[in-house]
């Protein structure tokens, strides 16, 4: 592709078949799209068979010619999937299955009657059929990073020039100069989404100015998703992988960097297949390689694979890896825009940052400051997970409230339970309690209130959730990530953890809060890299506010939420028992026995649980259908 006017003429091409996908009225070959995400989730629960399926009903039903099967990335629901969407008229089928095929395809895409049993029960109404974009969970999203997730196939390049791919590229190589790309980037006041919150611009700007006489930089994206529960990245490199290559370009220009690097965890099959793919594609097309757009500018992209540590998440041990090193961090100053990657002059932006360029570039920086809020432009993307009814990934402008996303975006807390709390940032982030649900989620008032935004990952708690239990689980997980190079961090948090996990078992004292929360401190202030001092937001939040479970577990030796089996007892109401013995088969331990005592009313003796005995599995509780069994 040696020009912008020949790209202009492929996107013009292609963009009347993407159209079909977002608008209802548009000129395509084929009278009906049928999107099916082959993203991991869906690809986990059966995609795979599903798209086989319709393709061999379509050629049975001579349908093929008039039907588009297209494979795409996440749509959002994960809790759905499979997911199936008809376009143009959008219905929505969930948790399809392979013999539900046959059906949708004679009924549906043959004589044009959607099979209603199969849709998302929320867009069946007595009305009619709503549109997707109408349904609680997508009406107050506003997609950026994910424009392209599930609308277009990750693997056909020409799909994403379709949605003006590379155009962006296109304009930054032949109207604007270094300094302007850097100045549009800073305009937009995006901020890194990674964690950290660092504008994005300034640190181009630094990259570029530090050492102006460089012979070499380099251009890294950070796609080491390392936070449980966390999938915002992988989904992004699943469904849109060009973008991310167009971004990392742009940053090359603006800086003046001819190679990147793309640092992804090996455990992600599918995103590093898409990215494989993406890659020759983008240098078939000459959007990578030499003199890309006839304009001189060189610039080339490989992967590296991560092998799954989460302190390579940290920039600077992230390099380290890439170098072929053992990931550890190093001490900062100097930072990577001086001496990075090889102690070259490096950008380092993670794959949702990367994500938004191209469109803050063709559309403007004032369009996308007009976003989010004062401190916090933009959308943000979450991994919404836990205790709520639609779990899955959702972008969401800045400074929409928590409540806004548990309450509708995510429908809110199952079976009849309270919202207790909700995680968000990870190990490296804090609890956010139901006093502030109404908070406006950006990066300035999460740190407010002792959490953080981090990558993105949002797990919501119940009253179920024993927030000690919760934070022993996160510094559980950074024990064993700590890459051991500062004391801090390879001590501090296992001293921690053996507190944590000594209140859990009824051991603790009220002398063992005090010193968490001054070792928490310690650890925070002296450790090397963000890892450990991060470390103990978790331990910190939940000392915060929810303290009176610390001192419930201490002083009364009593997991107020019945999760800490230490502190645990099961007991059988007497009265209620009617003998049948269903727990006792139920038990593994044989902990269950008869009794002499009859209830008034009941034929047979009552059962009794030996405490002694007893490895507290709740099994019995589950098999009773009478409610005579009771944890204490």
């Amino acid at each position: 592709m040696k020009t912008l006017q020949d790209l202009v003429a492929i996107r013009e091409q292609m963009a009347r078949e993407v159209a079909l996908r977002i608008e209802e009225e548009a000129d395509s070959k084929y009278e009906k799209h049928v999107l099916i995400c082959g993203g991991t989730g869906c690809t986990s629960s059966g995609s795979a068979k599903v798209i086989e399926k319709l393709e061999e009903e379509l050629e049975t039903y001579g349908l093929t010619e008039k039907v588009q099967v297209v494979k795409t990335g996440c749509f959002g629901l994960c809790a759905l999937g499979p997911i199936m969407i008809v376009y143009p008229e959008a219905t929505f089928y969930s948790k399809v299955d392979v013999n539900e095929i046959h059906r949708i395809v004679k009924e549906h895409l043959r004589d044009g009657n959607p099979v209603k049993e199969f849709l998302y029960d929320e867009t069946v109404t007595d009305h009619g059929i709503l549109h997707l974009n109408e349904t609680a969970f997508y009406k107050k999203q506003h997609r950026v990073a994910l424009r392209n997730c599930g609308v277009i196939n990750p693997e056909c390049v020409n799909e994403y020039i379709g949605r003006h791919g590379y155009e962006a590229l296109g304009k930054v190589l032949t109207s604007m100069t270094q300094d302007e790309v850097i100045q549009c980037i800073l305009d937009s006041g995006l901020r890194g989404r990674g964690g950290g919150g660092f504008p994005t611009g300034m640190k181009w700007r630094l990259a570029k100015n530090l050492v102006p006489d460089a012979d070499i930089k380099y251009v890294c994206c950070n796609a080491d998703e390392g936070d449980p529960g966390a999938f915002m990245d992988r989904s992004i490199l699943e469904g849109d992988p060009h973008v991310v290559l167009e971004a990392m370009a742009i940053a090359g220009y603006a800086i003046g960097a001819k190679q990147g690097y793309i640092y992804v965890r090996a455990e992600y099959p599918i995103a590093v297949e898409r990215l494989t793919i993406a890659i020759r594609q983008a240098r078939e097309v000459g959007m990578l390689g030499k003199d890309i757009f006839g304009t001189g500018f060189d610039f080339d992209i490989d992967l590296r694979l991560g092998a799954g540590a989460f302190v390579c998440g940290e920039e600077t041990a992230l390099m380290t890896s890439i170098e072929g090193n053992r990931g550890e961090p190093r001490p900062r100053p100097p930072f990577p825009a001086e001496k990075g990657l090889f102690q070259k002059p490096t950008v380092l932006n993670n794959v949702e940052t990367y994500a938004n360029i191209p469109q803050i570039i063709l559309n403007g920086a004032e369009w996308f400051a007009a976003m989010g809020t004062e401190k916090s432009k933009g959308t943000k993307v979450f991994a919404l997970g836990g205790k709520i009814k639609n779990t899955g990934l959702v972008e969401i402008p800045m400074g929409t409230t928590l409540r806004e996303v548990i309450e509708e975006i995510g429908g809110g807390i199952p079976n009849g339970k309270k919202f207790k709390a909700a995680q968000t940032g990870g190990p490296s982030g804090g609890c956010i309690p139901a006093q502030h649900m109404d908070i406006p989620i950006d990066y300035d008032n999460l740190i407010g209130i002792g959490s953080m935004m981090g990558s993105g990952g949002l797990i919501v708690l119940d009253e179920d959730n024993c927030m000690v239990d919760i934070a022993k689980f996160f510094l559980e997980f950074t024990v064993d990530e700590s890459c051991g190079k500062c004391t801090p961090c390879r001590i501090g948090t296992r001293r921690m953890y053996e507190i944590l996990d000594k209140i859990t078992k009824g051991q603790g004292t009220l002398e063992d809060i005090d010193k968490l929360e001054q070792l928490c401190n310690y650890v925070k202030a002296n450790s090397l890299c963000g890892l450990g001092q991060t470390a103990p937001n978790p331990v910190l939040s939940t000392l915060r506010y929810f303290r009176d479970e610390y001192i419930a577990h201490v002083v009364e030796k009593r997991c107020p939420a019945g999760v800490c089996k230490s502190l645990l007892s099961y007991e059988i109401i007497k009265d209620k028992c009617i003998g049948c013995g269903m727990c006792a088969k139920q038990c593994p331990a044989s902990a269950i026995s008869k009794t002499d005592y009859v209830a008034p009313g009941k034929k047979l003796p009552a059962l009794a649980i030996d405490p002694n005995t007893c490895v507290k599995c709740g099994a019995c509780v589950a098999k009773c259908k009478f409610g005579a069994i009771i944890k204490k």
